[in-house]
């Protein structure tokens, strides 16, 4: 049943005599329920009015209201009819309330010594409690400007209609929230999903802030703790964005960033901050795996109270919006670590080879959370007095060395296989080692190594000049990794070298080198299986002698060009990003 049809059975029976004053109970009612009363549906407030006009007609008064109890105490005006001015949002509270308000029965106030009828600037006032469940829910109030214009019995009355009245509300506020609850869920649902889906940590507190705003608040701030100093202002966004560096400035000016223990109201901003940041400021930490980590700081306009739904709906969300920031910071300090570990695994440079275009690619798979297994090395072999050890001989350099290879796995430890292999290689080769030769000392590093050691493919080789610089010699050794081919300048293809058995795996390996020669014009070209294995469905690029084609493509190219042609084929070989690194290295005599 309707609220207005609710007072109008009320009036009919208000013809009924009463006495001077209604019984009172023996307890008095309980505090104000916990819940946000202001019904918001047009339908909801449409019958509050009705309701409202048929008790001013009846009690023939100049105004009537309906006061609704909050979580904190206060009382807000739901509705109204004939009110000439509302109080402020500060100004009722149940804690004005009298002893009949409390014992649950209506009551009349002639003058304005009533401070439920000073803040209505009534001059007399009948009132009646709305209860729920022995809850005190609100009041129904009927309003005139003239002193002493309500009996006792209009208030016998007004209790009436109250009484169907709160029956009435109960239903509409019940179906309310449930169907705002419904959203509520929902749209935490959603953000869950949207924070997930991303470990960037600036972009996550942006999400935060957005999400925010202005669903639940009209600006929202997000700070994140230092280990040394105040807060810092990460984020900053206001529904009006035009005014998002405004607040941005006022917050900067706040004597100190939030450090919150508990979510609660936040007075750190000056009092002449200006108009940005004024009004209801609430701050919830940022705690994530029992630390916290900053703080997200949502305010609204002088005035403008928050729903106790949207400080709970707040919390939830700091609570879930911590996890993802924490998660994007520690992605993000993954990926600066291993990035920078995969920087010290590579060669700071490539030398310059008389009679030799050199041209090398390293493409990490993935998005560099994790070291790769792939390296490359291009590096000079200087002469040296007296032998190894010696200082280097003055003059130009007529050996370099060049290696590619593939450790099993990613990570850490395949990350220290990497940094052995690499490191070995130039030690040994300094020593003036044979390529077969130092490819078994490393064989038996790796092995020493024991349970941390990995299966590692590598092409090691040596180049030195030919005799009237005619292109260069290439000694080379090939442990289990895919064979280099050489492009003569007609256009053919073939492979090089012959198959050893990969480090890592047999300790009495004898390894062995074969000698190639790249005239004017040749090709050679080495890489990882990366390149390869690369994928698209069940078909590989290296599959059909398809990777001699994609070369055989690249007749007449320079290094650079055949490098960067086969490093597109590859990208573009699969419509997904490849899940393996590509090395690749290209010597084309000139």
């Amino acid at each position: 049943e309707g609220s207005a049809s609710a007072a109008r059975a009320a009036g009919r029976r208000s013809t009924r005599p009463t006495g001077g004053s209604l019984s009172r109970r023996s307890e008095p009612p309980a505090l104000p329920a916990a819940n946000d009363r202001l019904l918001r549906t047009p339908a909801g407030v449409e019958s509050l009015e009705d309701a409202l006009a048929s008790v001013r007609d009846l009690l023939d008064a100049e105004g009537a209201a309906v006061l609704l109890t909050e979580r904190d105490g206060t009382l807000v005006v739901a509705a109204s009819a004939g009110l000439t001015t509302e109080p402020g949002p500060d100004e009722l509270s149940v804690v004005n309330l009298g002893p009949d308000a409390r014992a649950g029965t209506p009551w009349i106030a002639a003058d304005t010594s009533d401070p439920i009828a000073a803040a209505l600037r009534a001059r007399s006032m009948a009132a009646a409690p709305l209860e729920n469940q022995g809850r005190l829910t609100g009041l129904v109030v009927a309003v005139s400007a003239e002193p002493g214009r309500f009996e006792p019995a209009d208030g016998a009355r007004l209790g009436r209609i109250a009484e169907e009245m709160a029956l009435s509300l109960e239903k509409a506020r019940v179906g309310e929230l449930e169907r705002s609850w419904r959203g509520w869920l929902s749209f935490v649902a959603e953000a869950s999903d949207l924070l997930a889906g991303t470990l960037d940590q600036e972009r996550t507190m942006a999400l935060v802030a957005q999400l925010v705003v202005p669903r639940l608040a009209t600006w929202c701030a997000v700070y994140t703790d230092t280990a040394a100093g105040p807060p810092v202002l990460a984020y900053v966004w206001h529904a009006d964005e035009t005014r998002t560096d405004a607040l941005r400035a006022q917050l900067d000016r706040a004597a100190q960033g939030p450090r919150p223990d508990a979510p609660g109201p936040w007075h750190g901003l000056a009092e002449g901050s200006g108009p940005e940041a004024a009004g209801a400021v609430h701050a919830f930490p940022l705690v994530a795996r029992g630390r916290r980590i900053g703080a997200m700081v949502i305010g609204r306009p002088a005035g403008d109270r928050f729903p106790r739904s949207a400080l709970e709906l707040a919390e939830e969300l700091s609570r879930r919006a911590a996890l993802a920031i924490d998660n994007a910071r520690l992605y993000s300090a993954q990926t600066t670590m291993s990035s920078a570990l995969q920087r010290s695994l590579l060669p700071p440079g490539v030398p310059d080879i008389p009679g030799l275009e050199v041209e090398v690619v390293y493409e990490p798979a993935g998005e560099g959370s994790e070291v790769g297994g792939d390296f490359y090395d291009v590096f000079e072999c200087p002469e040296r007095e007296g032998g190894p050890g010696g200082p280097r001989v003055a003059g130009p350099v007529e050996r370099w060395r060049f290696a590619i290879g593939d450790v099993c796995g990613t990570g850490p430890q395949a990350a220290a296989v990497t940094g052995l292999a690499r490191h070995a290689l130039r030690i040994l080769a300094a020593e003036e080692l044979p390529v077969p030769d130092v490819l078994g000392r490393l064989n038996r590093l790796i092995l020493g190594e024991a349970e941390r050691g990995r299966l590692l493919t590598l092409l090691h080789g040596e180049i030195t000049p030919r005799p009237n610089r005619d292109g260069v010699r290439i000694t080379l050794t090939s442990a289990g990794h895919p064979p280099p081919l050489i492009l003569d300048p007609d256009g053919t293809v073939h492979e090089v070298g012959t198959a050893q058995p990969l480090l890592g795996v047999f300790d009495d390996v004898a390894f062995h080198a074969d000698t190639v020669d790249l005239h004017r014009g040749q090709v050679l070209l080495c890489v990882t299986d990366g390149v390869t294995e690369r994928r698209h469905g069940g078909r590989l690029l290296g599959d059909g002698d398809g990777l001699e084609r994609l070369l055989a493509g690249c007749t007449g190219l320079s290094a650079g060009a055949v490098a960067a042609r086969i490093q597109r084929a590859v990208r573009d070989f699969g419509p997904e990003p490849s899940n393996d690194d590509v090395a690749l290295i290209v010597l084309r005599a000139s």
